[in-house]
């Protein structure tokens, strides 16, 4: 089977830096996000040979812990149904399925699927920063190649990509502005109010997301 004829599904795929290399390698990469399509409403074709999914973190992330009982439960409600929309399409697909793979940073979603299969850091797979995101699915654990593990920065002080990003940011532009010192490690933790904030922190390091597509091609 070629490449092209391989279909990888890209759930909340927002920019498409996890499915990124398969775009390349010349996959038929379909990224299924807002505001173009809501994965609550779609429908996988047959035959899909991998499924990569990043339901918003929003509601989930431990970040955001000390606002959870100040929310309206909806807000969880809307969440979940996402994310259970993501894995009834899995489901769906199981039977064509090679691999599949599901993301969130750290914090409460394992309460209410399956325990994750494993955390990394952006760092291990080489992309100098922090935020730690758990995975699960059914696939090849990809091979880590660290780098040095930074250090968080000291301060209270927020942090402004405005003016070294592109309309369209890449992983390779985040990944770069921390290896030139130009943002510290703790990035993600610092970010700034802006209306591309949570597009932003939910980027896949992009080595991680070459490791993961090495070791499940």
């Amino acid at each position: 089977m070629n490449n092209s004829d391989k279909i990888i599904i890209d759930l909340c795929g927002g920019t498409g830096s996890w499915s990124e290399p398969y775009a390349v390698a010349g996959y038929d990469r379909r990224v299924i996000t807002l505001p173009e399509q809501d994965v609550r409403a779609y429908r996988p074709p047959r035959g899909t040979w991998g499924i990569l999914a990043a339901p918003p973190c929003t509601e989930f992330a431990v970040s955001g812990a000390r606002w959870w009982a100040l929310k309206p439960p909806d807000l969880l409600e809307e969440a979940l149904d996402v994310v259970f929309a993501c894995l009834h399409i899995i489901e769906e697909c199981i039977d064509d399925l090679a691999w599949w793979g599901l993301e969130n940073p750290v914090g409460r979603l394992f309460r209410f699927i399956d325990k994750y299969e494993y955390t990394f850091q952006p760092w291990e797979y080489g992309d100098p920063w922090l935020k730690r995101t758990c995975i699960w699915g059914a696939h090849t654990v990809p091979v880590k190649t660290p780098c040095e593990k930074p250090v968080a920065g000291k301060g209270r002080w927020r942090v402004s990509l405005t003016n070294h990003l592109s309309p369209k940011p890449t992983a390779e532009q985040l990944s770069n502005l921390v290896k030139t010192g130009m943002i510290p490690p703790d990035w993600i933790h610092r970010l700034g109010p802006c209306p591309d904030r949570a597009m932003l922190r939910s980027i896949t390091p992009p080595g991680f997301a070459m490791a993961f597509y090495e070791a499940n091609k």
